[in-house]
Parts: structure tokens; C-alpha cells; sequence
């Protein structure tokens, strides 16, 4: 499958060298060197992947991910910041934001698309089919195949995050699922998350799906019930 990838930067440079690294390896590669044009291209190409750098000029990578999350064609896009700014409070706001990860500069090229590669391989594992209800009572149901959340028959677009987040507790009602096993599942060894980011993601899915269906275990992690 050729991956479509949109590139957004504000130095020509990266642009010419990273997209020249990313096309020889078989992806489909745009570019933007701002955010207001990222968003504008984004929604005609279409990207499986946006690899944002964060300070930019009209729109900084942070608003224009949030903006992008806001979006439903853009709900499967996964959002990977590439940023000279490797602090801390930097990759937190970004992934409270809903990229998907966060890879600092300088980073060699080959490196680069093996993250990337490593990325894309998680988003097909997220579409193997549909996802059986729990119950038969429940109102709540998931097709992962079409990426979509039923609530009460009405349709819910979730940012990718928050829907693996709900698909990996739906899976199996009543077990809990411990924050290792969520990080490990949901953002990957190589990503590093902490408390504040799993609790940002329940926080946001609960004011969706209400309260009542994911359950905070003190101390051990979450169950959907």
C-alpha cells in the first residue's frame, strides 16, 4: 500500500531533503510550509500521516493539529510532530492535543522512515473489522472497519487516539486493562506517555460517551463496563 504523507514545514530545506528521503521510499508526499496551508491541503490530499513541525509561521504545528482533530475526514490521519523542541511540556501539549507522537530533530533520515514505517504499521492494525457490542443492552457500539462510534444510534467521529483508546476497552467489557497495557498498545514502546496524557484521553472520551462506561481502577488502570 503507498502511503500518502503531507509535510509541513516552514524551512524549504526540510522539505526538499525529508520529502526527497520519504518519496525514495515509495511514499506519496505533499507538502505546506504553514499551518493555514497544511489544513487547506489536508483536505483535498487526504494524508494517512501529517509529519508537523511546531513553530511556524500564520499558525503554530500545536493549533494546527488541534484545528486538523476538529476536522471529521482528517479523523484517521495520524499527526506525528517533527520539532527541534524536545522539552517536555512541548510533547505533552502535543499529545493532549491528539498527535499520535513526536519525534525531536536533528534525526537521520533513515531512522525517520523507520519510525514512520513503525507508525503506519500500528494504523493497520487498527483496521482489522468490526468490533462486536458487548452487550445486547448496550448503547454503545464500534465498527472499527469504518473508524466509527454509535451512541444511542446517532454517529460519534472520534480522534484516532481516543477511538483505539475505547476500541481496546470495548474489546473486553470488564477487564481491566492496566496504563503499561494501554501505552504499549495504544502509543507504542518507543513512545514515552505519562499519567497526565491517559487521563486527558478518559477525560475526553467519558464527556462523549458519559460517564458511566469506563471505570477508573485506583491504581491498576481501566475497564469499560
Amino acid at each position: 500500500m503507498s502511503y500518502r504523507i503531507l509535510l509541513v514545514d516552514d524551512e524549504p530545506d526540510i522539505l526538499e531533503f525529508v520529502g526527497y528521503n520519504l518519496t525514495r521510499e515509495g511514499f506519496e508526499v505533499n507538502t505546506a510550509s504553514n499551518g493555514v496551508e497544511a489544513i487547506e491541503v489536508a483536505q483535498s490530499f487526504l494524508p494517512h500521516l501529517v509529519l508537523l513541525d511546531v513553530m511556524m509561521p500564520e499558525m503554530d504545528g500545536m493549533e494546527t493539529c488541534r484545528k486538523m482533530r476538529e476536522i471529521p475526514a482528517l479523523a484517521r490521519t495520524i499527526i506525528v510532530f517533527l520539532s527541534a523542541r524536545g522539552e517536555d511540556e512541548s510533547q505533552i501539549q502535543g499529545f493532549d492535543l491528539g498527535a499520535d507522537d513526536y519525534i525531536t530533530k536533528p534525526i537521520h533520515p533513515k531512522l525517520l522512515v523507520s519510525r514512520l514505517k513503525a507508525i503506519l504499521k500500528r494504523l493497520e492494525n487498527t483496521e482489522e473489522g468490526a468490533t462486536e457490542a458487548p452487550t445486547d443492552g448496550d448503547t454503545i457500539s464500534i465498527d472499527k472497519e469504518r473508524f466509527i462510534v454509535m451512541k444511542n444510534g446517532k454517529e460519534l467521529i472520534l480522534p484516532r487516539k481516543e477511538f483505539q483508546l475505547l476500541a481496546l476497552l470495548y474489546s473486553k467489557p470488564q477487564k481491566v486493562f492496566s496504563r503499561e497495557e494501554i501505552y504499549s498498545t495504544i502509543w507504542g514502546s518507543e513512545v514515552i506517555v505519562g499519567d497526565r496524557t491517559i487521563d486527558v484521553h478518559i477525560r475526553k472520551l467519558r464527556t462523549k460517551i458519559g460517564e458511566d462506561h469506563i471505570v477508573t481502577i485506583k491504581g491498576v488502570g481501566y475497564k469499560y463496563q
